[in-house]
């Protein structure tokens, strides 16, 4: 602790304090600043405004409201960062991912060969649809997602304890939620049952030395274009 302590009081030395009055009476409060010099001393005190406080808590938001920034990944095909509007969609090409599954269901944690996969996030909400072919469009016919902890296309988002980073590249972003689904243990059907036409755990273990079996997938009478919304 003491060596924390050392290492915050090197990289950071105070300049003002704000001291909060109290009249219990009237229930009525008053904030004074005062700034403190080189040498430690606090200055004669001021009264704080409104707009000075707004300023704060404006800054204190825009640096830690979470919004992504930087490079736009092309795999990225929406993104909406307003506060309280928050919505990213973007896609993964087929190829092989390491799965995890629970004891019970009797599959084997290892890689597996995948279909293209979409990724909605609004929110803290995830969903998850299957398609064909190596890049979706806006006519793409979209798939309920060959998966456990999947209803209809709601992720069930369970066992993967992650910390959301909280000044993220749009990366950043993309890989949080890509980890919390597949570092979750799979270990249950969602409510709809099969989501492929077969036994799920079956066309799982058979996407393990071959190519997944696209004719496996439901159809779910959506395209792309009608969640790019």
């Amino acid at each position: 602790m003491n060596k924390i302590t050392t290492q915050i009081t090197a990289m950071m030395q105070p300049k003002a304090a704000l001291i909060a009055y109290e009249n219990s009476e009237e229930r009525s409060y008053f904030l004074e600043l005062r700034t403190i010099g080189n040498d430690g001393k606090m200055s004669e005190g001021m009264p704080v405004t409104y707009d000075f406080m707004n300023t704060i808590a404006e800054n204190f938001s825009e640096i830690h409201n979470g919004a992504p920034f930087g490079i736009i990944p092309s795999n990225l095909l929406y993104a909406d960062s307003r506060k309280e509007h928050e919505k990213y969609i973007w896609y993964n090409p087929p190829q092989r991912r390491m799965m995890y599954f629970k004891q019970s269901l009797n599959v084997e944690n290892t890689e597996y060969n995948l279909p293209g996969v979409v990724y909605v996030v609004t929110g803290e909400r995830m969903e998850i649809y299957a398609y064909k072919g190596d890049k979706p469009e806006e006519m793409t016919e979209l798939f309920a997602a060959p998966f456990f902890n999947v209803s209809g296309a709601s992720v069930c988002l369970g066992s993967a304890k992650l910390d959301k980073p909280t000044n993220p590249t749009y990366t950043d972003l993309l890989d949080y939620w890509e980890k919390r689904f597949w570092l979750t243990e799979f270990s249950h059907l969602g409510s709809g049952g099969n989501p492929t036409k077969s036994n799920l755990v079956l066309v799982t273990k058979a996407a393990h030395d071959a190519p997944f079996n696209l004719d496996e997938l439901k159809p779910l009478n959506k395209t792309l274009k009608t969640i790019l919304r």
